[in-house]
């Protein structure tokens, strides 16, 4: 397939837009996950840089980048009417039912699609 072609036939699924206006909540959802999103990457690109490339791994910047992941989340919670404290309760029960004698490769192999 041609990526011309590719790209037209892709389009027909395209939305320029939603449907109706989004409203100021929906405004700050996908304002705080992009956020969220674009801060982890800049954790992820400093970690391969350092890893990869032979960067130096400077633990103070991802300091100031893990903070602003928090930020996002923080964000995200609030917005969908969430305790931060809650979501973190609720992993540590998810990964404490998920790997009850701690992590190892068989249990995450082995573990249910569901979890």
């Amino acid at each position: 397939m041609q990526p011309n072609t590719y790209q037209q036939l892709a389009s027909r699924t395209l939305t320029a837009k939603p449907e109706k206006p989004l409203d100021d909540n929906e405004s700050m959802l996908v304002w705080n996950a992009l956020g969220l999103l674009g801060e982890a990457g800049e954790v992820g690109e400093h970690i391969k840089k350092a890893v990869f490339h032979r960067h130096e791994l400077d633990p103070q910047k991802l300091k100031k980048e893990l903070g602003d992941v928090l930020w996002y989340l923080a964000a995200l919670c609030t917005n969908l009417g969430l305790k931060l404290e809650d979501v973190m309760e609720a992993n540590i029960e998810k990964l404490a039912e998920r790997y009850p004698d701690g992590f190892s490769s068989e249990a995450s192999l082995n573990r249910s699609a569901s979890s």
